[in-house]
């Protein structure tokens, strides 16, 4: 068989190799809007992200700079991304919670009404457990933040565990660094705060 006729035989090969990836029936949510550009990592893949691509347990969403990504967990949990934000989908069972590892700008939010979740939210700075909730975390005024809008969540960080409860935020300084203490965060903080990914309080 000539050169040639072998590499035809294996450019299809190469060309259909990623498309099990996006047809995975264990799907664990769904990619709902992008702004500007974003990669989904995985396995050994890296492929940019659009709007209706399935999401799987193990995944990595990497938003880019000047762009925001809104994600769906099954069911109703919604995650909003921030530029350069970093989601990594540890692992995650719809209505019962799992682990998620985040960086830079985040919104989560899940109904009140809806079944609560058990599911850890972590990073370099904190770890924060969930219950059902809308919260945001990322920088914010030079530090690492955490605010609650609705419901209530426990950031543990430097061996300390601070409870928020609607209108309550935390600073974090830097890395290993404990909480300060709660406090209520007035209007303009908390909206430059979801405003950095593209939502209003």
């Amino acid at each position: 068989m000539s050169a040639s006729r072998r590499l035809f035989l294996a450019a299809p090969a190469l060309v259909l190799l990623p498309r099990p990836l996006w047809s995975d029936s264990s799907a664990i949510g769904t990619t709902v809007s992008l702004a500007g550009k974003a990669s989904l990592a995985r396995v050994s893949a890296v492929m940019d992200l659009h709007p209706a691509d399935p999401l799987m347990e193990g995944d990595t969403v990497t938003v880019g700079a000047s762009s925001t990504a809104v994600l769906e967990l099954f069911t109703a949990t919604l995650i909003n991304l921030g530029p350069e934000a970093r989601l990594v989908l540890d692992r995650f069972t719809a209505d019962l919670g799992g682990v998620i590892t985040i960086g830079g700008p985040v919104v989560f939010d899940r109904a009140e009404d809806l079944p609560k979740l058990d599911l850890t939210v972590q990073n370099a700075f904190a770890q924060i457990g969930v219950r059902g909730t809308r919260f945001f975390a990322g920088p914010s005024k030079g530090v690492y933040g955490v605010f609650v809008a609705r419901g209530s969540v426990d950031v543990t960080a430097g061996g300390a565990t601070r409870r928020l409860g609607p209108g309550d935020g935390v600073d974090i300084a830097a890395p290993g660094a404990a909480p300060s203490a709660v406090a209520h965060w007035k209007a303009p903080r908390i909206a430059a705060a979801f405003a950095s990914v593209g939502l209003t309080p």
